[in-house]
């Protein structure tokens, strides 16, 4: 419930449009996949009542579309986000540096889902 209100309150005051999410992926730890997959529903659900677009991307996709490599690794992807966003210094938490480069990962896919409606014909 407080996920709920809290993101309703971020999107009410924000008057947000679009949100980008990360797709799960857990290989070992099925109690902590089952409460992130639960707060995931959450989210989703909230985004999805306000009409929210929602971009979805796995964990492998973020990492090519911010350093260029699937399979790069946590310090490449926090020098990207900092190059790329300008920062002064490095994010200190993962989660951080996770929610920027899926932010990033989101506008760089829309700015060419914009273009390629520009320049695709139209069907009839």
């Amino acid at each position: 419930m407080k996920i709920e209100m809290d993101l309703q309150s971020i999107i009410n005051r924000y008057k947000i449009d679009a949100a980008a999410i990360e797709e799960l992926f857990f290989n070992t730890n099925t109690t902590t996949a089952i409460k992130v997959a639960e707060a995931r529903g959450v989210v989703l659900c909230v985004l999805e009542k306000n009409g929210i677009k929602i971009g979805e991307y796995t964990p492998l996709q973020v990492k090519q579309a911010l350093v260029g490599y699937g399979r790069a690794d946590k310090t490449q992807v926090k020098q990207m986000v900092k190059d790329f966003l300008k920062l002064e210094c490095m994010p200190k938490l993962d989660d951080t540096t996770d929610a920027l480069a899926i932010a990033i990962c989101y506008a760089n896919s829309y700015r060419y889902e914009q273009y390629d409606k520009k320049i695709a014909p139209k069907k009839t």
